[in-house]
């Protein structure tokens, strides 16, 4: 006969993420990205921002041991929510789908711009934390990629490389109109509408300069420099 042994059930949290700690962690970010947004980047503390949660310092060291831990979760859930809502473009013209992948990006990042505009100075120039950083790629590829798709899923696609490179160069144009609309200052963001607008009279010109060889060629050549210059990964000679 043979006697079933009970283990002493241990005691303390349970093993894994918990609905209360991801709510937790969940209101920690809100008030980060709340204070950054209200006081700068630079002026917030990771102290200021366990007193405005009413936690202790080393609950909010648990969930996010710096700020940039805090950047590194922003940028994570806008390019997440950008990748999802992205999913949803039609088929058609790259230029068209180029115009709705830009409208979303906007339209995500909106109630965000607070914080974001306080944190322009952080991901322009900051080697460790900018969009640029090899520690926050994963979001900028995912960010990137739907533009390579716009153009290489596309119904008039260019042959490649050409069609990579200009998917490259939609990305930053993307990423130049999102620095003009939180650095916009004009009423009710006037500029960055008529700015838009310019963008979508330029593009079918752009489709067809892009059947001239040379034009075709300085593009390849552009997007090699860009990858050198920004993406960091070598580009074959």
């Amino acid at each position: 006969m043979f006697i079933k042994t009970v283990k002493p059930r241990k005691r303390g949290r349970p093993a894994g993420p918990t609905i209360q700690g991801a709510e937790t962690k969940d209101r920690l970010y809100a008030t980060a990205t709340q204070l950054i947004a209200a006081r700068g980047y630079e002026a917030t503390t990771l102290r200021d921002i366990a007193k405005q949660a009413g936690v202790s310092a080393g609950l909010l060291y648990r969930y996010f041991p710096s700020k940039q831990a805090v950047i590194i979760a922003l940028y994570d859930d806008l390019s997440s929510e950008y990748a999802r809502q992205a999913a949803d473009m039609s088929s058609g013209r790259w230029r068209d789908r180029f115009l709705f992948a830009l409208a979303t990006s906007l339209r995500v990042l909106e109630p965000h711009q607070m914080a974001l505009r306080a944190l322009t100075p952080v991901m322009v120039g900051d080697p460790e934390q900018g969009i640029f950083s090899s520690s926050t790629a994963f979001s900028r590829l995912r960010v990137q990629r739907v533009f390579e798709q716009v153009v290489t899923e596309s119904s008039d696609a260019p042959k490649q490389p050409l069609a990579d490179a200009l998917g490259r160069l939609l990305y930053l144009v993307h990423l130049a109109v999102l620095l003009w609309w939180l650095l916009d200052k004009s009423p009710k963001q006037r500029a960055t509408t008529t700015l838009l607008s310019l963008i979508k009279q330029l593009l079918p010109s752009a489709g067809l300069a892009l059947r001239v060889t040379p034009v075709r060629r300085f593009v390849i050549s552009v997007d090699e420099l860009v990858r050198e210059a920004l993406f960091d990964y070598p580009v074959s000679a």
